[in-house]
């Protein structure tokens, strides 16, 4: 492989997994694990008392726990990131197993001090929380306090907590290494037989035959397992309605919006809100079908590029693009991008079993998190760079507020990602002259927004169309899933695009609706507030950076409401959404006139 190859593929990107045990003096994450083993065992001489627990106790208690937690956190992230590199092989995958259940079998022991903490008084609580060496861990006790409710006895719990691995976290895994092994079989030119991600990536291309060639290949690769990935949903889907009746959960996405920190009402009052501005979308694609010089859009032609070349992107002049986006808002920013380029903790090229798409993982407060890609070269892959480094510098803030506190909930924690793709593509249009590279990028920043705001709430609609049925009717056919996908997917692109019958069954390579039901709201509520902080970015200037870096410095420690008012962004207004919309919207209008001075109209 040339060195010119060797950039485009990213082929020398590879990430540095061992710190999480060389940090700490241990040989294995087993070892890890071994030491989380002792410290719950010394634990155990809390069962029973925390309802008269003293402050005193109540720290000790929780700092061993904060300390058990993070050795379970880097044994799991080791073996489950070397997983992410090839889901194929079967020593990781065993090995992966083994820490996942050894670390089941740690939580089940300490199962008592949820059960036993959400039973003391919202008055003595307060009492025992009282001083700054609780800052640690205060937000993370009040929440928990929250699933008393929906708490069941302690041995239900630990008879649940037992059989978990056997259970919804084991079809997740075969989900997983079943996707990942899918290999599409395109037509020479467009690669050959590729990885499923890869093959999605042609869906990008300018012109028309590959895209369609691409489409093909892909529904034709997704048919053989159809029915395999089918009963693999329906089984989850049984498993969380069950969950959610012993639990006394009123519907399917409650105790998502719990651990969102949002309330039903406010969660459908953001859907209700983006399903009327099903417009905005509706528009553009009837827009872009004006600009490729057809009648109507394909659904496999909504992606396509309306660049006028084909351009490849090396993994030098890419990264080089993101770090210097992120230079033009914060330095600090940007020198914590330059580390996780430069040091290793990131994984980009795509290879044969790789998980496929891209992820941050924050591992633990103590280590830093690290970024998997699927990298194939196109400006694309920018994009997605910049978006999960903003996860990644989110991450890295954030240590400082320890296990409990360094992650935020989902529907917060797409702000920084959005944020520094949006920075990123700007700095990009300012460094841009000609109208049809401005035309094509404008019209690349609409689309992600309209991916990822109105496409994830679509994927909502369909996720609670099979959740209901599921309880209601009963197991759910191949056929009857490609009639809720169809019916979601057409409700929000109406008129303006055709849906072929192959892409009826596009709903069962995604892997949220399996490992995370609900999750995918989070990414429209993201992406709105994200937009709305960079508003505010737009109307201060430099002045907003210092409360922006304090946002994501405060990691989950406070309620959601409380960290966006220090960006000034006000989450119980009820006007809050449809702003967000509004500049939706505006990109709309950018997008259009931008194609008019293009000449494309």
């Amino acid at each position: 492989m040339s060195s010119s190859d060797t950039d485009l593929t990213a082929a020398d990107v590879s990430w540095d997994l061992s710190g999480l045990l060389s940090d700490v003096d241990a040989s294995s994450p087993r070892e890890l694990v071994e030491r989380a083993q002792v410290l719950a065992d010394g634990l155990q001489h809390y069962k029973g008392t925390i309802a008269h627990i003293s402050s005193d106790e109540l720290f000790d208690m929780i700092s061993v726990l904060s300390e058990t937690s993070e050795l379970l956190s880097r044994a799991g992230h080791f073996t489950t990131l070397k997983f992410s590199e090839n889901t194929a092989d079967p020593e990781i995958a065993a090995e992966m197993q083994f820490i996942n259940e050894q670390a089941n079998s740690v939580s089940t022991k300490l199962l008592f001090i949820d059960l036993e903490w959400a039973e003391v008084s919202s008055e003595r609580s307060r009492e025992l929380l009282l001083g700054d060496r609780f800052d640690f861990c205060r937000h993370h006790l009040e929440n928990m306090r929250r699933y008393q409710p929906h708490q069941l006895s302690e041995p239900e719990e630990t008879v649940l907590s037992e059989t978990s691995l056997t259970g919804a976290s084991a079809w997740v895994r075969l989900f997983e290494e079943h996707t990942s092994a899918i290999e599409v079989d395109l037509p020479e030119p467009l690669g050959g037989k590729v990885s499923l991600m890869s093959a999605l990536a042609n869906l990008h291309a300018p012109d028309t035959s590959s895209r369609e060639q691409a489409a093909h290949a892909i529904s034709s690769a997704l048919e053989p397992g159809l029915r395999t990935r089918a009963f693999i949903y329906n089984t989850l889907l049984l498993d969380k309605s069950v969950d959610d009746r012993l639990r006394s959960y009123p519907t399917w996405i409650t105790s998502r919006n719990m651990a969102n920190e949002a309330s039903d009402e406010s969660v459908q009052a953001l859907i209700d809100a983006v399903v009327a501005r099903y417009d905005i979308p509706q528009k553009w694609y009837a827009l872009k079908a004006q600009v490729l010089g057809v009648d109507r859009l394909r659904d496999f032609d909504r992606m396509a590029s309306v660049a006028t070349s084909d351009t490849s992107i090396g993994w030098e002049e890419g990264s080089a693009v993101v770090r210097e986006a992120y230079a033009s808002f914060s330095p600090e920013l940007a020198g914590i991008v330059g580390r996780f380029i430069d040091e290793r903790w990131i994984d980009a090229p795509v290879r044969p079993g790789k998980r496929g798409g891209a992820f941050c993982a924050y591992a633990v407060p103590s280590h830093h998190p690290y970024v998997l890609l699927n990298w194939t070269s196109t400006p694309r892959d920018v994009a997605t760079l910049a978006h999960e480094l903003g996860h990644g510098v989110h991450g890295f803030l954030a240590r400082e507020q320890g296990i409990f506190h360094q992650s935020t909930p989902l529907t917060l924690a797409e702000t920084a990602s959005v944020f520094g793709e949006t920075v990123t593509n700007n700095r990009l249009l300012s460094m841009l002259e000609d109208p049809g590279e401005r035309f094509a990028l404008l019209a690349a920043t609409l689309e992600d927004s309209i991916a990822t705001v109105f496409r994830q709430v679509a994927m909502n609609r369909f996720e609670d169309a099979c959740h209901t049925e599921r309880r209601e009717v009963g197991e759910i056919s191949v056929e009857r899933f490609g009639d809720l996908w169809e019916s979601s997917q057409r409700a929000m692109l109406g008129d303006s695009v055709e849906i072929t019958e192959g892409y009826r069954n596009w709903w069962s390579y995604i892997p949220h609706f399996i490992a995370t039901p609900g999750y995918v709201y989070a990414y429209a509520y993201g992406q709105l507030l994200a937009l709305s902080v960079y508003a505010k970015f737009e109307a201060q200037g430099d002045a907003f950076v210092p409360n922006y870096l304090d946002m994501l410095r405060a990691g989950g420690s406070m309620k959601p409401e409380d960290l966006t008012a220090l960006v000034d962004c006000d989450l119980t207004d009820p006007g809050f959404w449809s702003a967000g919309l509004d500049i939706v919207e505006q990109q709309l209008t950018r997008a259009s006139q931008a194609a008019e001075a293009a000449g494309r109209l």
